[in-house]
């Protein structure tokens, strides 16, 4: 068989393929393109099932920012946190009530005391002698008060005497009379001397004036009675005017020596030993043992917030300790409210503004920190926890 009986028919219209000659010429056995002579029917492929392809890196940015907003947003439905927050204390300034020169003092820069430790003590000389004086003003007071209880009583006794004059005075006069009625009748009768009435009428002339006299003494007495008594008052007021300069002195004596009222620490320390301090002078501040928090929450986060509910703080001196605590109080005004230069919206622009109110937290538990080691003003940062959260978001 010739090379031209096996060339077939094709359609001169398309092109040829010039791979499809190369085989031909190399294994003439091929039949030419186009020719269905000696072909063998080739069965269908496969039906492939079509699968969707969707890239990766889109569903993994979307799961992010739906785990992003989850992390930021459901929080906010169990927690309410600030970092607008400080350690507080009831810290209190000693300053000494009278003035004098420091002989002692018992405490030293940041020392720890206990309550009712001597802390200062000042010169009691002066305050002694002032007791001294006091007590000896009220010796002299009481002395005469005992002179004008006794005058007064002295003086009652002569109002006694007095009195029975009178009475004394009231008899012999009426005897006096009846005599002289006596003696007139006898007189008239022929059966006395005239002398006798007359000198029965003498009688009762004298008695009348010694009646008088002794209603005057008498009443003297009483009027000196009064007079003692006011004496004797005023002797009483001298001697309460005496008693409360001694326990003036005494209090005053008592001053030189400063207590502590409450266990503590010092702070601030401005005293030394041999200093002259006045009245009202601070001395050094007192940091009691029990400290709490302020944290100033804004307003829009108190909806839910309430007495008593459980609080975790962070120190940030120490941020690998957790403080818990719960919440005491919140102040009943913002804390721009009682500012020394509280805002006035009434005039000019009115800017809204969020405002902040403090609330008090106390600690429960310190997380094994020392309390020496924390004081007033360092920062924290508070987290309440307004509604207990599921357990499966504690990843949360």
């Amino acid at each position: 068989m010739t090379q031209a009986d096996l060339t077939l028919p094709h359609d001169d219209s398309a092109p040829a393929d010039p791979s499809l000659e190369q085989a031909k010429l190399a294994d003439p056995g091929l039949p030419e393109r186009g020719s269905t002579a000696n072909v063998k029917t080739r069965e269908p492929p496969r039906a492939k099932r079509l699968h969707l392809r969707i890239p990766v890196w889109p569903v993994a940015i979307g799961a992010a920012l739906i785990a992003a907003a989850a992390y930021i947003y459901v929080p906010s439905l169990y927690f309410v946190e600030t970092d607008d927050a400080s350690l507080q204390a009831d810290t209190v300034a000693v300053m000494p009530k009278v003035a004098a020169y420091v002989s002692a003092l018992h405490i030293t820069d940041n020392s720890a005391f206990d309550a009712g430790q001597l802390l200062v003590q000042l010169d009691p000389r002066d305050y002694q002698v002032a007791v001294n004086i006091a007590a000896a003003n009220l010796q002299s007071a009481q002395a005469a008060e005992t002179t004008a209880e006794s005058q007064l009583a002295e003086q009652s006794q002569v109002i006694a005497s007095d009195e029975a004059n009178l009475l004394g005075d009231r008899g012999r006069l009426t005897f006096a009379s009846q005599q002289l009625a006596r003696f007139t009748s006898l007189a008239r009768q022929g059966a006395a001397a005239t002398e006798e009435a007359q000198q029965a009428q003498s009688d009762i002339t004298e008695r009348q004036a010694t009646l008088q006299r002794d209603t005057a003494t008498l009443a003297a007495a009483r009027a000196q009675s009064g007079v003692l008594r006011s004496h004797l008052e005023e002797a009483k007021a001298n001697v309460i005017r005496a008693q409360a300069a001694l326990d003036q002195a005494k209090l005053n004596l008592s001053y030189t020596k400063i207590y502590a009222a409450m266990a503590g620490t010092v702070a601030s320390r401005s005293v030394q030993k041999g200093d002259f301090v006045q009245p009202g002078q601070t001395l050094f501040s007192a940091v009691p043992s029990r400290i709490y928090v302020i944290a100033n929450f804004k307003e829009t986060q108190l909806t839910h917030m309430r007495a008593g509910q459980p609080v975790t703080i962070g120190v940030d001196a120490f941020p690998n300790h957790v403080l818990h605590g719960h919440i005491d109080s919140f102040q009943r005004g913002t804390g721009s409210n009682f500012a020394l230069l509280p805002p006035e919206n009434a005039t000019g622009n009115f800017v809204k503004v969020v405002q902040r109110v403090p609330v008090k937290i106390l600690i429960d538990d310190f997380d094994g920190i020392p309390s020496s080691m924390i004081g007033p003003g360092m920062s924290v940062e508070a987290t309440v926890t307004i509604r207990r959260p599921s357990l499966w978001l504690a990843w949360l």
